[in-house]
């Protein structure tokens, strides 16, 4: 079905994608007293969202094609001191069913999957399949307009016009991405995969556009760059030009 991901970017100290998972995790530990929260990590390579979301206390299975980037996330859990919660499935998407709990996982991530994979919809599918009815799918996704403005802005203008027309948001058949989504074509993917949208939000709003002197700026600079981007995340239009869509989205339970 297409290559696993090893290069998405992990949660942080903060960020709305880091506040929506940890959210999504007291969640989870408030409906089930006790008992540690199963994550399935789809293409989640050395661990940049699995071992913080270990560290929460959720016991995470990375599912990735890559033998380095799996072994590069044993590393990082070991240094992590969670080497017991995090799980290394050497597959792609079509290793899901074997991966995932017989009941579902409570959390599936899909971090920078839908771009690279063969079939989106079947990805979305296989995701949903994976989690638990009730519980719910992250996906993070590369921003098509983003990528429209950057190359417009560094003066690639035939490059941002194949971006914005093109139906996959390609640039052309050297481009690395087999797809870029907006927000109209994430939701509309995840909804048909049967899935309920509950966020729809912007990873990354601000940092291509904000210049370099500011974000090393220091500590200060920082922590208001943080709070005017998550702030940015839920502000439409600023969170459609966001350089990565990040939605939660939930597989409906029976009855509801």
């Amino acid at each position: 079905m297409g290559p696993g991901v090893t290069g998405a970017s992990g949660p942080g100290a903060a960020g709305p994608v880091h506040r929506a998972l940890a959210d999504e995790v007291g969640r989870l530990r408030a409906a089930r007293p006790g008992r540690r929260p199963r994550v399935l990590d789809v293409g989640g390579g050395s661990g940049a969202w699995a071992v913080p979301l270990a560290r929460l206390g959720c016991a995470v299975t990375v599912v990735d094609n890559s033998p380095n980037a799996l072994a590069a996330l044993q590393r990082r859990a070991r240094d992590a001191g969670v080497p017991d919660l995090v799980s290394a499935v050497q597959g792609d998407v079509d290793a899901l069913a074997e991966a995932a709990p017989g009941d579902g996982a409570d959390l599936v991530l899909g971090h920078g999957l839908l771009e690279v994979v063969d079939d989106a919809a079947s990805a979305v599918a296989a995701l949903g399949q994976a989690v638990a009815p009730g519980s719910a799918v992250s996906v993070l996704v590369a921003g098509r307009y983003a990528a429209v403005l950057g190359r417009a802005l560094a003066g690639r203008l035939a490059e941002a016009r194949a971006l914005l027309t093109d139906p996959d948001g390609r640039f052309g058949p050297q481009d690395a991405l087999r797809r870029r989504l907006d927000v109209a074509t994430l939701r509309a993917l995840l909804e048909s995969g049967g899935l309920r949208v509950e966020l729809l939000q912007g990873d990354g709003v601000l940092e291509g556009w904000v210049p370099g002197s500011v974000r090393d700026g220091g500590p200060a600079a920082a922590d208001a760059l943080t709070e005017l981007d998550e702030l940015a995340a839920a502000a439409q239009p600023l969170r459609d030009v966001a350089a990565r869509l990040h939605a939660l989205a939930r597989r409906p339970a029976p009855g509801s």
